[in-house]
């Protein structure tokens, strides 16, 4: 057995700096190399017989990983176009649905739960339905046009439905391999959350908030206690409590989350019985869990969305319960 310092002196001296497994790289390179053959083929037709929807239906239906390609084309995210799919079954827009020929791929789903397609269930319905992988394409081509889409995609997502990135367009090129290299950078923005639009919500009311722990509960409910995401008008005496919970997946941990939430409604009643307890819960991520949202709506006394008329609603709330007291 080596003492410490040879221990240390090991991982210095023998570091590798950066690991991989060479069989691994191999493979890995062959798909990298088959997506920018495949696309290089389909460039050099766009060029030679001009910009066809056809030539696009060709790719998802031979190419095994023509639906990778395409989404590497435009630099949508594989889990976006995922999320996306959800919005469409879930949303009733006429036409978006004739857009993408919904009547003939997407049954009506019943029952509380709706649950994610995963990747097997789409490459399946690309090989298998025409009008799906029709329906794929015209996304591709038309739906930066549908109004539906403009208003709920992010501006930045949206971007990615462009005709020019089909043609493979300079420009539009460029604009791919930014969007790539900004997506973290833009992911992780703190204006870009959903915290920080209440905030400023709050701001415009010029009302007082802090964030962090009850000072009730700090004290004597040091296991069940929870940071807050907006005390109004301060911890010492609150009057309005936020919690804010927009989600674009799903996960086994809303449920966990809407217990939480339950239970510090009743720490909440118990400490502070005057103080209303709100919540902002949104996103696609709990219009498929019903099961989950209706356990955790339940633990608030007002429910709010970002949608617009959800949030003059809450600014009209805020000055009432301010008013009040």
């Amino acid at each position: 057995m080596q003492n410490n310092d040879k221990k240390f002196k090991t991982v210095i001296d023998k570091n590798t700096f950066y690991f991989y497994n060479p069989v691994f790289q191999e493979k890995y390179e062959s798909y990298i190399n088959s997506l920018k053959e495949t696309l290089l083929v389909l460039k050099n037709k766009i060029e030679t017989d001009g910009l066809k929807k056809e030539f696009f239906e060709a790719l998802l239906l031979d190419k095994e990983n023509g639906l990778r390609a395409l989404l590497a084309l435009t630099g949508f995210a594989n889990e976006s176009l995922k999320r996306l799919l959800t919005v469409v079954r879930v949303a009733d827009n006429k036409e978006l649905s004739k857009l993408l020929y919904k009547d003939k791929w997407a049954k009506k789903e019943s029952g509380i739960e709706l649950s994610e397609w995963g990747d097997t269930k789409i490459i399946k319905l690309l090989k298998d339905n025409s009008d799906f992988r029709k329906g794929i394409v015209n996304l591709f081509f038309e739906g930066s046009t549908i109004p539906f889409l403009a208003q709920t995609l992010p501006l930045f997502e949206l971007k990615k439905l462009s005709i020019s990135k089909l043609k493979f367009e300079v420009p539009a090129m460029i604009d791919t391999l930014v969007r790539y290299k900004e997506k973290g950078s833009y992911s992780g923005k703190a204006e870009n959350n959903p915290e920080a639009l209440l905030a400023m919500l709050i701001d415009e009311c010029e009302l007082t908030y802090e964030k962090g722990d009850l000072t009730e509960l700090f004290k004597r409910e040091r296991v069940a206690k929870r940071t807050m995401d907006f005390i109004i008008p301060d911890k010492k005496n609150p009057k309005i409590i936020i919690e804010s919970s927009f989600l674009v997946t799903t996960s086994s941990g809303q449920g966990d989350k809407s217990k939480t939430d339950g239970t510090i409604k009743k720490l909440i009643s118990k400490y502070y019985p005057k103080a209303k307890f709100i919540g902002f819960v949104d996103g696609i991520g709990w219009y498929v869990r019903k099961g989950d949202l209706m356990r955790m709506v339940t633990a608030y006394d007002d429910v709010f969305t970002f949608h617009k008329d959800e949030v003059e609603r809450f600014k009209q709330f805020l000055k009432q319960e301010c008013k009040k007291r």
